[in-house]
Formats: structure tokens, sequence, C-alpha cells
């Protein structure tokens, strides 16, 4: 689906202002950061290239947006006749999906004439602040999970269609195992899980029934939901089922689930119930409004719980819903020479650092120490005893996709071996390490020469 006009309409303005001045083919250089990750923590997951990619390679605007546009009576037909022949022509470095990330580091360079860039501000925010924010919330929970099979549940208290299905493979990225979200696995092929409902015990006559009837249907991989009236009665009637099953001899993959109360004091009540029974090798599985916090105190109490199903505090990141990327003006290319450009502000936080940037990450023992940024054509530093890479990727070139698609699954281990690159001090849920990013000496004399220059002008 073609999303060019799903962008801020001062986008468009300035599109034609620049039109307007000559100086639409100016090449341009936007960077892509944020500036704090959600939740407190060190590091955040990056998210949302393939969609970002797949925006620009569909990016025209068909005769009923140029209609559209023309009937707003803001642009002349000169201006609509150029945008009706509009394609990406520019370049695009990007960090890889999966890869753990922290702030104020550039995330991803477009450089193209100006009004190409400046129209895919809107769409390339709202796709990594939607999918960044997910897929670290997911990052989270599953460091804290460690072993724990998570399921996420979330797309009913998604915030829309997109929101569902992008959740979904993000979560997965960030270290889900599967989506309740159907489309999603078809979509992207990430497994799907489901298990019994409420209404279907409520549509049978008694609990017991519902149960039997079930197990007649799905013989293997049984989940019994044994919170619908009461959980003591629940869970006597699942052992009853199950013995009839023979399941401690012939099940492997066979379980209860519990969907409110007291989920530490009703595990362990279940656990004990189901290994006095002979069965032991029956799983539980909870869900009911968790999170990563949640989650670590269940576990540091002890909790028996096998499996999480997860939902409206991962789809929507409930306890730190912003993620907060932006979309800033580093350069512009003048006579063959790339001019840095600063913004400066009264909060010295949102005073950006100038120019084209490469962004490159030191490791020592295997573990990631810190990063650096240097100019873009900066001789890169070799610290003795580490090794280094550079984060950025080429994605695009003179508006030609040169990169090739990873599978899902192959992001989600880029994504575990990212993790696992960093020091456990950095993955706490509270007061977590602060990860080094440090700056050229170039790079800070720049900024220094930009803001004397500056200040000295009023």
């Amino acid at each position: 689906m073609n999303f060019s006009l799903l962008c801020d309409f001062y986008e468009l303005s300035m599109a034609y202002a620049y039109f307007k001045q000559n100086m639409h083919k100016q090449v341009v250089y936007f960077e892509v950061f944020f500036r704090k990750a959600p939740d407190n923590a060190s590091y955040a997951v990056f998210c949302g290239l393939e969609q970002i990619i797949d925006h620009i390679n569909h990016f025209s605007f068909s005769q009923s947006d140029i209609d559209f546009l023309k009937n707003t009576h803001k642009f002349d037909d000169e201006f609509l006749n150029y945008l009706s022949t509009l394609q990406f022509s520019g370049d695009i470095l990007s960090v890889k999906e999966g890869e753990c990330v922290f702030a104020n580091t550039p995330l991803m360079i477009i450089k193209a004439p100006i009004i190409e860039a400046l129209l895919l501000e809107t769409f390339i925010l709202l796709t990594l602040n939607h999918q960044c924010l997910i897929a670290t919330k997911a990052s989270r929970i599953a460091q804290i999970a460690k072993e724990k099979l998570l399921l996420e549940f979330g797309s009913r208290r998604a915030h829309g269609e997109s929101a569902a299905l992008n959740g979904a493979r993000a979560a997965f990225i960030g270290g889900f195992h599967a989506s309740a979200c159907t489309l999603a696995g078809k979509n992207f092929k990430i497994p799907i899980s489901g298990t019994m409902s409420h209404s279907w015990v409520q549509m049978f006559d008694d609990e017991l029934s519902a149960f039997r009837a079930y197990c007649q249907i799905y013989k293997d991989n049984i989940s019994l939901l044994i919170d619908t009236y009461d959980y003591k009665k629940g869970i006597e009637n699942a052992i009853l089922i199950f013995k009839e099953l023979n399941a401690q001899d012939f099940m492997q993959n066979y379980s209860v689930r519990i969907d409110s109360g007291d989920l530490l004091k009703i595990s362990k009540f279940l656990r004990k119930k189901l290994d006095l029974a002979g069965l032991k090798k029956c799983k539980i599985i909870a869900s009911n409004a968790l999170d990563e916090f949640i989650i670590e105190k269940l576990l540091k109490n002890k909790a028996p719980i096998d499996a999480f199903g997860i939902g409206e505090k991962l789809i929507t990141s409930a306890s730190s819903p912003i993620f907060g990327a932006v979309y800033k003006l580093v350069a512009i290319e003048k006579n063959n020479q790339i001019i840095p450009k600063i913004k400066i502000s009264a909060s010295s936080s949102k005073t950006t650092l100038p120019h084209f940037k490469k962004p490159i990450r030191y490791y020592k023992n295997k573990k990631a120490s810190f990063d650096v940024l240097y100019t873009y054509d900066e001789n890169v530093k070799n610290y003795q005893g580490y090794t280094y890479k550079n984060l950025h990727e080429l994605i695009f070139k003179d508006g030609k996709l040169v990169y090739e698609f990873p599978s899902l699954k192959n992001i989600q281990d880029y994504h575990k071996k990212s993790i696992d690159s960093l020091d456990f001090k950095l993955k706490k849920l509270q007061k977590p390490s602060i990860y080094k990013i440090k700056i050229s000496k170039k790079l800070k004399n720049l900024q220094k020469k930009h803001l004397d220059k500056i200040s000295l002008s009023f």
C-alpha cells in the first residue's frame, strides 16, 4: 500500500517553499536518533527497518494524491507535476534490525535532495518510534524471563491493526517465542499460539464437560484454562481429565493456564497439586496484565510458572509509551563539500551534534565496551585489545536498494547476539549502568566551533 501522503502537512508546505526557492535539488543529510530509552533503560532495540524500506520502495504520488493536493489550493501546477514524478533517489545508511542501540547514536542517515528527505520524516519516525518501543519492551521481558516461554497476546489491546501486526513482529525480534496474532503468523512467519477461552467453558453445563470436549478435539499440546469459575475446582477437573488421558505417560505438551488472581500464590498451589497427582510434566502458563517488573517479582519469589502470556503492557509499552526518536538536519552538500549544520536549544540535551557521522562499536572479549562517534571521513582509532565494527550498513544507494533482507528469525538471532554482548549491569531493570558513547575530538571541536560562531552572531 502506498503511504506517501502519510506525512505531516508542514513537510509538503516546506517542500513547496524549497521548490519555489529553486532549492529542491539541494542534497542534505538527516540523522535519526533518540535521546532517552523507555523505562529509563540503558539500551533500546532497533526495529522497523523492513517496513521503512517497503515504504521507500513504493514511494510515489498517485493521481488521486495529486488531485487531493490540488484541491487544497496550496500548491501550483508546476510543483504538483514535480511531485507526480518524484521517487527516492538518495542514499540511506542504517543500523541493523535487532541491534542494541543507545541514546544520541545515529540510527539512520538519510542523504537525499531536501524534498525527498523531508517527505520521509513522518513515516520513518512513526515506524521506528513504535517498533523500537515494543522490541525494547520485549527484550527487557525476555532478559528477565530467561528460559521461560513468552507468548505475545496483545492484538486486542493494540492501537489499531498496524500496531497489532508490527507489534507482534517487534516482540518476536525482542525475544518472544510466539504470537496470538494469526495475521502476523501469515505475514511474518511468526509461530502462532492460542489456548482455550473462558467462553468455551461457559458454553457447557459444567467445567468438566468443557475440558473433556476440548481434549477430544485437541489431543496434542492441550492447555486448560482453569480459572473461569474457581481455580481450586478447576485444577481438580484438569487433573481428572489429564488422568483420563494418561497424560503423565503419553503426553509431552500439556498445561494449565491461569488468567487472574494472585499469580504467585496460585501457581505454587497448582504446582503442588499437579506434582502430588504425578503430573510433573504439566506446565503452568500465566497471563493477566504482565510486564517485566511483575515477572521479575514473580520469579524472584520462585513462582513455578513455565510460560507467560503478555498482552496490553507489552503491545502499548504501558509503563513508558513514548520512544521519542527525532529526525534532524546535520549537514548539507555544496560544491562537492559536506557542510555541517547544527540546531541549538535553551535545553542543552536538544542541541544537536553536527555533521555526517559514523558510529563505531568497540568490543573486548566479545563484550561491547563503548561506542565512538566519528565524522564520516575520520580514521577509526585502534584501541589496544579491542575489536570494532561500524554499526551502519548501506541500505539504499542512488535510490536503489542494495540491502538483502534477513529472515525474521535471523533478526531475532542477531538481537540475541547483540544483547548477549552487553554487560549484565546494562540490562538491570532498576538503575542500570550507563553505556559509554564517546565523541571524537574532531566532532567535539566542530560542535564547539559552530556554537561559538552562532553565539557571536547574536
